[in-house]
Protein backbone atom coordinates (compact mmCIF):
# COMPACT_ATOMS: atom_id res chain seq x y z
CA UNK A 1 0.00 0.00 0.00
CA UNK A 2 2.91 2.59 1.03
CA UNK A 3 4.32 1.60 -2.66
CA UNK A 4 1.34 2.57 -4.15
CA UNK A 5 0.93 6.11 -2.38
CA UNK A 6 4.85 6.64 -3.53
CA UNK A 7 3.92 6.03 -6.81
CA UNK A 8 0.57 7.97 -6.88
CA UNK A 9 3.10 10.99 -5.45
CA UNK A 10 5.57 11.05 -8.72
CA UNK A 11 2.99 10.97 -10.60
CA UNK A 12 1.59 13.52 -9.58
CA UNK A 13 4.71 15.80 -8.67
CA UNK A 14 5.52 14.48 -12.74
CA UNK A 15 2.29 16.01 -13.97
CA UNK A 16 2.94 19.37 -11.55
CA UNK A 17 6.27 19.77 -12.98
CA UNK A 18 5.38 19.25 -16.70
CA UNK A 19 2.43 21.62 -15.85
CA UNK A 20 5.02 24.38 -14.61
CA UNK A 21 7.58 23.83 -18.23
CA UNK A 22 4.26 24.28 -19.98
CA UNK A 23 2.89 27.58 -18.42
CA UNK A 24 6.76 29.07 -18.24
CA UNK A 25 6.92 27.96 -22.23
CA UNK A 26 3.95 29.80 -22.99
CA UNK A 27 4.83 33.16 -21.06
CA UNK A 28 8.20 33.47 -22.38
CA UNK A 29 6.97 33.01 -26.17
CA UNK A 30 4.01 35.84 -25.62
CA UNK A 31 5.94 38.09 -23.32
CA UNK A 32 9.40 38.12 -25.96
CA UNK A 33 6.76 38.45 -29.28
CA UNK A 34 7.45 41.81 -30.69
CA UNK A 35 4.68 43.87 -31.62
CA UNK A 36 4.13 44.73 -35.25
CA UNK A 37 5.90 47.67 -37.06
CA UNK A 38 3.42 50.45 -37.77
CA UNK A 39 3.98 52.82 -40.61
CA UNK A 40 2.53 56.20 -40.33
CA UNK A 41 -0.23 57.77 -42.74
CA UNK A 42 -0.14 61.44 -44.06
CA UNK A 43 -3.15 63.99 -42.88
CA UNK A 44 -6.51 63.93 -44.54
CA UNK A 45 -6.80 66.70 -47.12
CA UNK A 46 -10.70 66.87 -46.02
CA UNK A 47 -12.41 65.69 -43.62
CA UNK A 48 -14.00 63.77 -45.24
CA UNK A 49 -11.60 61.88 -48.13
CA UNK A 50 -9.03 59.14 -47.31
CA UNK A 51 -5.61 60.44 -46.86
CA UNK A 52 -4.03 60.83 -50.06
CA UNK A 53 -0.29 60.64 -49.05
CA UNK A 54 1.39 58.09 -46.79
CA UNK A 55 4.56 59.19 -45.10
CA UNK A 56 6.44 55.53 -44.21
CA UNK A 57 9.12 56.41 -42.42
CA UNK A 58 13.09 55.40 -42.13
CA UNK A 59 12.58 54.38 -38.51
CA UNK A 60 9.54 52.48 -39.07
CA UNK A 61 10.13 49.93 -41.82
CA UNK A 62 14.59 50.33 -42.26
CA UNK A 63 14.29 51.80 -45.41
CA UNK A 64 14.17 55.48 -46.58
CA UNK A 65 11.08 57.25 -46.69
CA UNK A 66 7.91 56.86 -49.36
CA UNK A 67 4.63 58.22 -50.07
CA UNK A 68 1.78 56.57 -51.62
CA UNK A 69 -1.76 57.85 -52.14
CA UNK A 70 -4.85 55.90 -50.66
CA UNK A 71 -5.41 54.46 -54.25
CA UNK A 72 -1.80 53.18 -54.55
CA UNK A 73 -2.44 51.63 -51.09
CA UNK A 74 -6.07 50.17 -52.17
CA UNK A 75 -4.53 48.81 -55.08
CA UNK A 76 -1.21 47.03 -53.18
CA UNK A 77 -3.28 45.92 -50.50
CA UNK A 78 -6.49 44.57 -51.77
CA UNK A 79 -5.82 41.59 -50.68
CA UNK A 80 -4.40 42.47 -47.22
CA UNK A 81 -6.75 45.21 -45.89
CA UNK A 82 -8.69 45.43 -42.57
CA UNK A 83 -11.49 47.89 -42.55
CA UNK A 84 -12.92 49.83 -39.99
CA UNK A 85 -16.37 51.25 -40.25
CA UNK A 86 -17.59 54.13 -37.95
CA UNK A 87 -19.01 51.53 -35.15
CA UNK A 88 -15.31 50.00 -35.33
CA UNK A 89 -16.87 47.08 -36.77
CA UNK A 90 -14.07 45.45 -39.19
CA UNK A 91 -14.12 44.08 -42.66
CA UNK A 92 -13.12 40.94 -42.92
CA UNK A 93 -13.30 39.99 -39.25
CA UNK A 94 -11.12 37.09 -39.59
CA UNK A 95 -7.29 36.73 -41.86
CA UNK A 96 -4.82 34.82 -42.30
CA UNK A 97 -1.50 36.18 -43.47
CA UNK A 98 2.45 35.12 -43.09
CA UNK A 99 4.32 36.98 -40.27
CA UNK A 100 6.21 39.64 -41.36
CA UNK A 101 3.37 40.69 -44.15
CA UNK A 102 2.41 44.40 -44.46
CA UNK A 103 -1.23 44.56 -44.39
CA UNK A 104 -3.13 47.94 -44.38
CA UNK A 105 -5.68 48.66 -41.42
CA UNK A 106 -8.41 51.57 -42.97
CA UNK A 107 -10.07 53.56 -40.68
CA UNK A 108 -13.45 54.45 -42.89
CA UNK A 109 -14.92 56.83 -40.61
CA UNK A 110 -14.87 60.30 -39.05
CA UNK A 111 -13.36 59.84 -35.90
CA UNK A 112 -9.60 59.25 -34.51
CA UNK A 113 -9.19 55.54 -34.24
CA UNK A 114 -6.84 54.26 -31.51
CA UNK A 115 -6.15 50.48 -32.67
CA UNK A 116 -4.31 47.79 -31.21
CA UNK A 117 -2.38 44.89 -33.42
CA UNK A 118 -0.05 43.84 -31.18
CA UNK A 119 0.96 47.64 -30.19
CA UNK A 120 -1.21 50.57 -30.42
CA UNK A 121 -1.60 53.63 -32.51
CA UNK A 122 -3.87 55.90 -33.88
CA UNK A 123 -5.20 56.08 -36.96
CA UNK A 124 -6.59 59.67 -38.46
CA UNK A 125 -10.55 60.35 -39.94
CA UNK A 126 -10.73 58.56 -43.55
CA UNK A 127 -6.67 57.69 -43.03
CA UNK A 128 -4.82 54.14 -42.50
CA UNK A 129 -1.57 52.92 -41.78
CA UNK A 130 0.43 50.20 -42.77
CA UNK A 131 1.12 47.76 -40.28
CA UNK A 132 4.05 44.98 -40.56
CA UNK A 133 3.37 41.99 -38.71
CA UNK A 134 5.69 40.26 -36.38
CA UNK A 135 8.19 37.78 -36.86
CA UNK A 136 6.47 35.24 -34.22
CA UNK A 137 8.39 32.29 -33.27
CA UNK A 138 5.72 30.04 -32.66
CA UNK A 139 2.98 29.86 -35.40
CA UNK A 140 0.16 29.26 -35.71
CA UNK A 141 -0.24 32.20 -33.58
CA UNK A 142 -3.30 34.74 -33.16
CA UNK A 143 -3.29 38.26 -33.26
CA UNK A 144 -6.10 40.60 -31.85
CA UNK A 145 -7.27 43.68 -33.02
CA UNK A 146 -8.97 46.18 -31.04
CA UNK A 147 -10.61 49.59 -32.32
CA UNK A 148 -10.68 52.11 -28.99
CA UNK A 149 -12.99 50.58 -26.57
CA UNK A 150 -14.10 47.50 -28.80
CA UNK A 151 -11.78 44.16 -28.35
CA UNK A 152 -11.33 41.64 -30.73
CA UNK A 153 -13.11 43.31 -33.63
CA UNK A 154 -10.87 41.23 -35.92
CA UNK A 155 -8.28 38.29 -35.57
CA UNK A 156 -5.24 37.42 -37.71
CA UNK A 157 -3.71 34.19 -37.40
CA UNK A 158 -0.17 34.37 -38.09
CA UNK A 159 1.21 31.16 -39.90
CA UNK A 160 4.01 29.70 -41.92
Amino acid sequence: MHKQNKNLELWIGGAAVLVLVIVAGLLVMFTNTPGPVQVTTGPSQTGTEPASVQDISAQDTGTAAVNISYSDALAQYATRRIQLDKNCAATPNSVTYKDNTGIMIDNRSPETRTVKVGSSFTIKPWGFKIVVLPDIAVKPSTLLVDCDMHQNVATILVQE
